[in-house]
């Protein structure tokens, strides 16, 4: 076999808000694989800021993936392990190789007589902007709508409550994504509102500081500069507190904590175990591209399962050959509640997909 990758700069159709910022641009990389005549095509997601792997030499390894393509996978991932969207654009590769066409797992959805129940994402913006959203989506006949917080809390509460006097919890389920907006004082008082309005759940209220990173890759998160890698001998005790305040909050909160990017930089096995003991989450979210890919996700899921722990897969602003092979793998998870899956249409130079949604629905088109 041989391989080869090449970058490639995604363009939002208009800016995306987030409480890290706004985004005009997402780069990512697309790894071929070739056996013969066959082609296998897949994604790595990486994404600026955010990934565990956003670091200077990013590039150099997915070089000696190319160059070392036909080593053993148990080799490759143990070289790989502290590159996750690497190793995802790889199992994607392969699996598409040994399928053919855009086919990563064979299934009633890639069949077209299936599908998968999304929920609606409202970005950050302001007050207009977000109810033009909502509306598009209610429209639809989206009834689980997620919101972007944590910019300016009163206004983005103001609009859950008119949401919740015209549509009650049963007939609309409302999560939101902090996205780590919130100090742990905040975070207390959000969570409580939160529960008032029936509010699903909220993901990462706090800034991650999880202290079951891989401390031999050297990085921690702070909340003044996150996504850069810092000396985890510096300032250790941030990260102890910060671990201890997101089990403190999940231990006694109204409204249910689903943990995000809490999840970044934990590979060890043993340590997601901890991790879960210990600060007891009610759902994870689980993205491919920055969790170690499926092999990655399948073990957050088995331990999930095992505490009765809920989980929903997301995309993480891949273009859609990486949502393609996450809706796909989505489905063979046999979710039981909506998940964070779109058709990639915040980009204007997407590639062609079989992916379009009915609905909250999203299908498959064979």
């Amino acid at each position: 076999m041989t391989a080869k990758f090449y970058p490639y700069i995604l363009q939002f159709k208009r800016p995306a808000g987030t409480s890290r910022g706004v985004l005009h641009t997402k780069q990512t990389f697309i790894l071929e694989i070739f056996d013969g005549e066959k082609e296998g095509i897949g994604e790595c997601g990486l994404f600026r800021g955010l990934s565990y792997d956003d670091v200077p030499e990013y590039e150099q390894k997915l070089q000696w993936l190319c160059d070392n393509i036909n080593e053993d996978a148990a080799c490759l991932r143990h070289e790989l392990i502290h590159f996750p969207s690497i190793w995802f654009g790889y199992e994607q590769a392969i699996l598409n190789l040994k399928k053919g066409s855009d086919i990563y797992f064979k299934s009633e959805f890639t069949e077209g007589n299936s599908s998968i129940k999304t929920n609606g994402l409202i970005w950050m913006g302001d007050a207009k902007f977000m109810q033009d959203q909502i509306q598009e989506k209610l429209n639809k006949g989206f009834d689980c709508i997620k919101l972007k917080i944590g910019v300016d809390w009163p206004t983005e509460k103001e609009i859950l409550k008119e949401l919740r006097k015209k549509f009650p919890a049963d007939q609309l389920e409302l999560r939101v994504d902090a996205n780590g907006g919130f100090s742990f004082e905040e975070a207390r008082i959000v969570l409580q509102e939160l529960a008032e309005l029936e509010i699903h759940s909220i993901e990462q209220p706090m800034i991650a500081g999880s202290k079951f990173r891989d401390k031999s890759f050297g990085f921690r998160v702070s909340e003044n500069d996150l996504g850069k890698k810092q000396p985890t001998t510096n300032n250790q005790q941030t990260t102890t507190i910060s671990q201890q305040t997101i089990a403190e909050l999940c231990a006694d909160t109204p409204t249910p904590i689903a943990l995000d990017e809490e999840l970044i930089g934990v590979v060890d096995f043993e340590a997601k175990k901890e991790l879960l003991d210990e600060i007891k989450p009610q759902y994870i979210i689980l993205k491919p591209s920055l969790v170690g890919g499926i092999y990655g996700t399948d073990e957050w899921i088995s331990l999930a399962e095992e505490r009765h722990i809920g989980w929903w897969i997301t995309s993480a602003l891949e273009s859609n050959i990486g949502l393609n092979a996450i809706a796909q793998y989505t489905f063979t998870k046999n979710p039981k509640i909506p998940q964070g899956l779109g058709t990639g249409g915040l980009f204007t130079n997407n590639f062609e997909t079989k992916l379009y949604l009915e609905g909250d629905r999203l299908f498959y088109k064979k």
